[in-house]
């Protein structure tokens, strides 16, 4: 009996907000290189999803966050490269963000700024999903 092959790759991806604002990257590489996005990358051999989140957000960004709970699963096929995307929310604790690992920026950005960046749209559909996950912010 043969098995299936999952031609899918797993990979984390980390919606950090800061207040109001979240944190994104330009990716530096491909696939979508110079698109904007959330931090995030695949999972290591023996690293747990959430390990993976916490290091390809610091990898990436230089930011440390609180993990939140995962906001979805995403397929997605970009450029020949097939990924099951599992997105966290999280809460900035500490660091400036600064471009790192295969990231050429990294900013918190302003809600209102988001759909200037022209970024996939199932992207800009869990950031708000993660926010609405978020509650109402008090400060």
């Amino acid at each position: 009996m043969s098995e299936l092959v999952d031609k899918y790759t797993n990979c984390v991806g980390v919606i950090c907000f800061r207040g109001d604002d979240v944190l994104l990257i330009q990716r530096g590489t491909a696939p979508r290189k110079g698109e904007w996005s959330i931090p995030g990358g695949r999972i290591e051999a023996g690293e747990s999803e959430a390990q993976a989140a916490l290091r390809e957000l610091y990898e990436e960004t230089g930011v440390r966050a609180a993990l939140g709970p995962k906001v979805e699963i995403i397929l997605a096929e970009f450029e020949g490269f097939h990924y099951r995307l599992h997105d966290y929310v999280a809460e900035w604790m500490s660091g400036e963000p600064r471009a790192g690992d295969d990231a050429a920026k990294a900013v918190f950005t302003p809600r209102d700024e988001l759909d200037e960046l022209g970024m996939w749209p199932k992207t800009r559909e869990v950031i708000e999903t993660a926010r609405a996950m978020r509650g109402p912010l008090t400060e």
